[in-house]
């Protein structure tokens, strides 16, 4: 192949997603061990960690709009260099707060780049989805290496060791990225602050038929996923009576199902259409989630694995879903407020999860993220049969 610069673009720009997430999984493997340092709960946990998703969601619009005045690439190294000193900072936090917070921080800087790098692609590639797919392609390479690298350090070394991994990786990313890619001009650098944070325009973009319907089904999506990443680890040990290591590698195996299937996801987005695409991954999720909680032995683990890692690429078709909608001029910040709408709700399903466990049990947590993919699939199935147009 004619190697080209939109490749090298396309590459980092994975790498950079790659880094921004491999921080945040490193925390989920060593959940049981961060609990028993601290002497916490799930909910207090599951409230730290949800904490660092609202804010990922929070920072998806302020980084659309610093992108549009400053460039996207001095964005999305910011995201990286900070994704390095948060990771930093939260291995070596004293007390718990002091832990949350800096997991907070963490979100918030790794939130800083995916919008950015979205848009960047979307004026790079005619083909979103597909592009889209390839890109995200980061969040499941972490998910390969982060829990079993997590997993084996915090067994042997602790927990705080496994945390400053991020460290390691994102170092060299940053060097690369902020040397191999072009600086990029702003779109809109005239614009004041002010101009680009005003309400009327923030809310006619949600006011569209199209965003609204696809933002609920993607918070579904979202929340359920998010409470799968959270604790799937501490999931298999507690309720499947799965060993530490088999957890971490049942949850590595989850990314990599996922990583294949999101590329597939996003050509079968572009290709056969969007809402196609979207159905299948809720069915799938819903069918993966059942299979975690009723099915018998490691076959259903295996299956319930494979068909989740298939709902949770349900972001390579949603994704473009809203670009379709959003004109060129609105796909920086539009798109970034979107993210963080459909991030922040669904960064609830770390929360939600753990405090559906500690109540009820993870049988009953694991069920009501089936009966929600469910929904959302029901939903969609509608809107296209009867052409409701959204």
């Amino acid at each position: 192949m004619d190697w080209k610069y939109r490749h090298t673009v396309l590459v980092l720009c994975m790498f950079a997603f790659f880094v921004t997430y491999f921080a945040r999984l490193l925390v989920s493997p060593v959940v049981p061990f961060i609990i028993e340092d601290f002497n916490v709960s799930n909910t207090q946990i599951g409230i730290s960690l949800s904490g660092m998703w609202i804010a990922y969601g929070l920072t998806q619009f302020p980084s659309g709009v610093f992108a549009e005045r400053f460039g996207e690439k001095r964005i999305i190294a910011v995201a990286v260099g900070g994704t390095a000193v948060t990771s930093l900072l939260a291995a070596i936090a004293p007390l718990f707060v002091v832990f949350a917070a800096c997991v907070v921080l963490l979100g918030g800087v790794a939130g800083l780049h995916y919008s950015v790098a979205t848009t960047l692609l979307s004026r790079t590639y005619d083909d979103i989805g597909t592009a889209l797919g390839l890109h995200s392609f980061g969040a499941p390479l972490a998910g390969l290496l982060a829990p079993v690298m997590a997993s084996w350090v915090g067994i042997r070394y602790g927990w705080r060791p496994a945390v400053a991994l991020a460290v390691l990786v994102a170092v060299p990313i940053f060097v690369l990225f902020t040397w191999r890619i072009r600086p990029t001009e702003p779109r809109h650098p005239e614009r004041s602050m002010r101009e680009q944070f005003a309400i009327a325009p923030l809310l006619e973009y949600l006011s569209r038929p199209q965003i609204a319907f696809t933002l609920l089904i993607a918070i579904i999506a979202t929340f359920a996923v998010n409470g799968i990443v959270t604790f799937l680890p501490t999931f298999l040990v507690e309720h499947r009576a799965q060993s530490p290591a088999l957890a971490g590698l049942v949850f590595s195996a989850y990314f990599v199902v996922r990583g294949g299937a999101q590329i597939g996801v996003g050509v079968l987005s572009d290709r056969v259409g969007r809402d196609f695409a979207v159905a299948t991954c809720l069915i799938a999720g819903a069918g993966g989630l059942a299979l975690f909680v009723a099915g018998p032995g490691l076959v259903a683990v295996a299956l319930g694995v494979l068909l989740f890692g298939i709902g949770s690429s349900f972001f390579a078709s949603l994704e473009p879903r809203f670009m379709d909608v959003l004109g060129d001029d609105e796909r920086g910040a539009g798109f970034g407020l979107v993210r963080t709408v459909y991030v922040v709700f669904g960064s609830t399903g770390s929360f939600g999860v753990g405090l559906l466990a500690d109540l009820f049990g993870w049988g009953v947590s694991y069920s009501v993220l089936a009966g929600l993919c469910a929904l959302a699939f029901g939903a969609v199935v509608c809107n296209s049969v009867f052409d409701l147009g959204y």
